[in-house]
């Protein structure tokens, strides 16, 4: 049974992913800066933060509607730095936001400023 995760939501928490996935997943809530425009053309720019990372991308969740491929823009607000992603996943919706996978367009494993654990990481029984 995996340990209980902390209710700081500053703290990071390992997850095990044995599955199709290209980098370890890491429960993680960074605050981001998303803009991008509208699938109707108007520009768009909303405050998230993030509820899981990897090395490729994320998952977050945003009030703004947004369609599989469409490009976006995040901004780590921690270090002011922005990544072009795309939007690769769409979940359903809760309240008034959808969760929503986003991949780097660009590869940049030191965006969310953490090191990944190594591929055969294993979380230690307790």
């Amino acid at each position: 049974m995996p340990a209980p995760i902390s209710s700081h939501t500053e703290k990071q928490s390992w997850l095990l992913d044995n599955g199709r996935r290209r980098s370890m997943r890491v429960l993680l809530s960074v605050p981001i800066l998303v803009t991008g425009r509208t699938a109707a053309g108007r520009d768009f720019s909303e405050d998230a933060r993030t509820l899981v990372v990897n090395a490729h991308g994320a998952l977050i969740s945003l009030s703004t509607p947004v369609v599989p491929g469409q490009q976006i823009t995040v901004a780590n607000k921690a270090t002011r730095n922005s990544l072009e992603c795309r939007v690769v996943y769409l979940g359903n919706a809760q309240g008034d936001k959808t969760q929503m996978g986003i991949e780097f367009l660009k590869a940049s494993a030191s965006f969310w400023q953490i090191d990944f654990p190594p591929d055969d990481w294993v979380v230690p029984e307790s």
